[in-house]
């Protein structure tokens, strides 16, 4: 009999241990950040299922995991991920969705593209706790200097391009006097990438390195791996077979857009199962968000139905976007639910020092007088932990001002916001004109338009007439964010990039001051 207390004591101990040390344990973080996604370009949007929208692995993927149905993001690219990479709201770090060229000699820190020399990146916090990191895809957070690019900001590799796009096949992006055909923007952790250039569809070559980064990594290490896909940002291409799936839309920007997301999400369908296959995924979280709401302008191709706006406005099709987290880390009594409170792309950061144990705050901003971070840990939330997210609110930048926010159920937003309508659940289409949804229609809201975005998420009905007591705390909050703005003079596009590109690189694209 005491043997058997013994021995039952023994296994408890050791069950406990194991459940203490997976509770201990560093998950790795798959972070993948999509470019130019629409909200209704993915099925688990969709109310009534279509053939147009063909995402399989996306919807699972969301449906084995959480819903995030308020995640918050920049308008348009570049702030976003400056945000996302900074850990701070966009403005405080970016608004600027300006040229990789930029240089202002007179600002030594903030007087580039992206995020200021200064600031500490996530990757440098992962690498403190001990993660191998990687960046694959879309950078468009500073090519400057050698301290901007991805291995100057804690990568130990790399591969991706540094603009906000380039071509599919040739890589080509931009132009440079004495040049024809634009220059190449695809690099390789140190230098360009000579030999992958032009090579195969650029987001097939994203898809085979990120392979490559798993099938290399030893799995007793934490993996911090950060993906950000050229798709579905223009140009809008797709090898020949995925535009042919979707040949009976009659539109052909709808067509090739859609063909481009079921590309992808194959994309993430075979690296979420390399994952599986390397013994990683239960140990894995994956987070994953639109870096802004799809574009409804002249060939942008996206549909963020029935939600009003999309890129480069700050209606809520432009800054609410598709997210959600999945993989074996979620706890199993979370998977398959939906969290309805606010969470912006810079909470990230905060997030994952939370899984790297180490503190997120920036002592080298600090030094430099940068804005502190914003990022707050939601896994507490998103855990379950807790029932409430600790982000009430969410200010919304512009080009030269704090043009919005988010407060617990209310938006504002001041002055002229452009994009001010809605599309319908087949947009873009050749019946209706392209451009349709209010492309060309600006509102002026004025010192402010007020909306309950939980009651009217479509932000139909003004509330500013009727709820004056509302509209002027609103203001007041919104006139505080103001006085803390960032935006550094970045300068304008600078010569030197071009004879870089030209002399010491070959025809690549690459930092250029010393």
């Amino acid at each position: 009999m005491h043997c058997i207390k013994s021995f039952s004591a023994l296994v408890l101990g050791f069950l406990s241990a194991v459940s203490a040390s997976k509770a201990d344990a560093k998950p790795h973080i798959f972070m993948v950040l999509v470019d130019d996604w629409g909200w209704s370009n993915v099925g688990y949007h969709r109310a009534v299922a279509t053939k147009e929208v063909q995402t399989p692995n996306f919807d699972k993927l969301c449906a084995e995991g959480i819903e995030l149905d308020h995640h918050y993001v920049h308008n348009v690219c570049s702030p976003t991920r400056s945000s996302l990479l900074s850990g701070r709201l966009p403005i405080h770090v970016n608004v600027n969705n300006g040229d990789a060229t930029m240089h202002n000699a007179k600002d030594p820190i903030g007087g580039f593209q992206g995020i200021p020399r200064n600031m500490t990146v996530i990757a440098e916090k992962m690498k403190q706790g001990g993660y191998a990191t990687h960046q694959v895809g879309k950078w468009d957070a500073g090519m400057a200097t050698r301290d901007h690019i991805p291995l100057g900001r804690g990568f130990n590799t790399s591969f991706g391009y540094f603009h906000h796009d380039n071509d599919y096949y040739t890589t080509k992006v931009g132009s440079c006097k004495g040049v024809k055909g634009g220059i190449n923007d695809l690099w390789m952790t140190e230098q360009p990438a000579y030999h992958q250039n032009g090579t195969g569809y650029e987001e097939y070559l994203f898809e085979q390195h990120v392979l490559q980064v798993l099938q290399n990594h030893d799995p007793s290490i934490p993996l911090f791996l950060y993906y950000a896909p050229h798709i579905a940002h223009t140009p809008l291409q797709v090898p020949q077979s995925y535009a042919e799936k979707f040949s009976f839309i009659d539109d052909k920007t709808r067509q090739i857009y859609h063909a481009m997301v079921n590309y992808l999400d194959d994309v993430i369908g075979n690296v979420t199962n390399a994952f599986k296959q390397k013994g990683m995924w239960n140990n894995t979280l994956m987070v994953v968000s639109a870096d802004n709401g799809g574009p409804e302008y002249a060939g942008g191709g996206a549909n963020n139905y029935p939600l009003k706006g999309g890129k480069t406005s700050n209606w809520q099709g432009g800054v609410r976007v598709n997210a959600f987290v999945s993989g074996g880390f979620v706890p199993e009594s979370m998977r398959g639910k939906k969290l309805n409170g606010s969470i912006a792309v810079c909470d990230w950061y905060a997030t994952f020092c939370h899984f790297a144990g180490v503190d997120p705050s920036d002592a080298k901003a600090a030094a430099a007088k940068l804005p502190p971070i914003d990022s707050m840990n939601m896994w507490p939330y998103v855990s379950g932990q807790v029932t409430t997210s600790p982000r009430q609110d969410v200010p919304i930048g512009g080009r030269d001002m704090v043009q919005g926010l988010v407060s617990g159920d209310y938006k504002i937003l001041i002055g002229k916001v452009g994009t001010a309508g809605w599309t319908g659940p087949q947009f873009p289409n050749t019946t209706d004109g392209h451009p349709t949804g209010g492309i060309d229609i600006t509102e002026d809201c004025g010192t402010g338009c007020l909306f309950n975005i939980k009651e009217d998420p479509e932000e139909r009905n003004n509330l500013a007439a009727s709820m004056g007591d509302m509209l002027k705390q609103m203001q007041q909050k919104l006139a505080k964010y103001q006085e803390t703005f960032y935006n550094p003079e970045r300068g304008n596009k600078d010569p030197a990039a071009c004879d870089a590109a030209i002399h010491r690189y070959e025809g690549f694209w690459g930092p250029w001051v010393d």
